[in-house]
């Protein structure tokens, strides 16, 4: 999720209840209400409302406890391996993040209620490899997100626009756009500097995105260098909005501060939160390929995992919770009070657009490429990071940032192939 500069929870507070708490070593609690920690403070409303409906289901409450800034809620829950402030369920993010706290031991196994859900109906064999590690589950879906264009729809209406086929016509539309004084693009040097170098990178060739994250191709390739390139074209084109500037993404869409922000389906309830109406004030579309002669279109896709400890206080009630969260009950009312997508394939999705894109999604018609986030290991996303968001204030930097980037891999991989 796109994150504020607000704080939740200070250290102090940690150091504070680290006397007490859900250690090991205390006797095992029965509980009747879960603590959920997330680095989604913007969606406490709508944990509320699932432990109001978990309640009322299971007899289980739930209270949230939401973090806006990813490095402290990180550190937070990493922290609490070593104290007794333990949450009883938490979110994380799939790929290396969730293998290394995997190999700590520290998270507990969903085999079971995967293997239960996958019969029922309620979750898809294709999602199971994101949560897989040494052959067994951990975790379950939090969310599921497809990744494409919003689109402000009255300035395209205003301009004669349409969403784009083809990646011709997308560049075609960026520059009616930009002689109308209106910039195109969203961007941003912050947290989410990855989101063009995916796009284009999964766009132009996805077995090289592919092999990238896997260690098996290198940032300096030509492959790579030809991205970069492309990116830095459309950034020298004057289609982006300045990358700090500090307006939310969504605010940027609704004041038509720039015409198309790229995130995921979650993104759609930035918008419905601010009176957007699907449709109406804003759309939806899938990104066209870069290179028009691949044979699928390429969709990033990310799943949040929803997660337990192995000592959880109340290992029972946490197994129960994330069994529950699975259904189609609680995933109902999970997608439509956010106006979002959900992992469980027996749910309707309300918005029109997002609807077409889960059931595509989920039939085959898109080649499904991890989110660079999730795909990347973090010594490598880290340098990542922070070179992408210093090529989008200098473009020219873009091969000594690859470099940087390479270096990082070169270590990396060097221990972990």
């Amino acid at each position: 999720m796109f994150r504020s500069r607000v704080v939740t929870l200070g250290v102090a507070a940690l150091v504070l209840t680290a006397c007490g708490g859900n250690g090991a070593d205390a006797p095992q609690q029965k509980k009747t209400e879960l603590t959920l920690y997330n680095d989604k403070g913007a969606w406490s409303k709508y944990f509320d409302e699932m432990g109001a409906l978990s309640k009322q289901s299971i007899g289980l409450g739930m209270k949230p406890t939401g973090y806006t800034d990813s490095a402290q809620y990180q550190a937070f829950i990493k922290a609490s391996f070593r104290t007794n402030v333990k949450p009883d369920l938490f979110t994380w993010q799939t790929g290396g993040m969730l293998a290394e706290i995997v190999k700590q031991k520290q998270v507990a196994d969903t085999t079971a209620i995967w293997q239960e859900a996958i019969k029922a109906g309620d979750l898809s064999q294709d999602l199971a490899p994101y949560y897989t590690i040494g052959g067994k589950q951990y975790c379950v879906p939090m969310n599921v997100a497809y990744w494409g264009m919003f689109y402000n729809k009255k300035i395209f209406d205003k301009y004669g626009l349409k969403p784009p086929e083809t990646w011709d016509d997308l560049v075609k539309t960026a520059d009616t756009l930009k002689k109308n004084g209106v910039k195109a693009f969203y961007h941003t040097s912050v947290l989410f500097s990855f989101v063009w170098f995916e796009q284009l990178m999964a766009g132009t060739d996805p077995d090289l995105y592919d092999r990238l994250a896997t260690g098996k191709a290198k940032y300096t390739d030509p492959g790579v260098v030809q991205v970069m390139e492309k990116w830095k074209q459309l950034i020298d084109a004057g289609y982006f909005i300045n990358p700090g500037d500090k307006t939310d993404p969504a605010d940027v869409l609704k004041n038509g501060k720039a015409a198309m922000v790229s995130f995921g389906s979650w993104f759609n309830t930035s918008m419905t939160s601010r009176d957007m109406k699907a449709g109406t004030d804003y759309g939806f579309f899938t990104i066209p390929n870069v290179n028009a002669s691949l044979p699928k279109t390429s969709m990033i896709f990310e799943s949040g995992p929803l997660c337990s400890l192995t000592k959880a206080a109340d290992p029972d009630a946490s197994m129960k919770y994330l069994k529950w969260w699975t259904t189609s009950q609680a995933q109902e009312k999970w997608a439509t009070s956010r106006g979002d997508v959900s992992a469980n394939p027996k749910v309707t999705i309300q918005d029109e657009a997002l609807g077409t894109v889960t059931k595509d999604a989920g039939g085959g018609k898109y080649r499904l490429v991890n989110r660079y986030f999730e795909a990347t290991p973090p010594p490598i996303l880290t340098a990542a990071l922070d070179g992408f968001s210093k090529f989008v204030t200098e473009p020219g930097t873009y091969k000594e940032v690859l470099e940087t980037i390479q270096q990082a891999a070169d270590e990396y991989w060097s221990t972990h192939q």
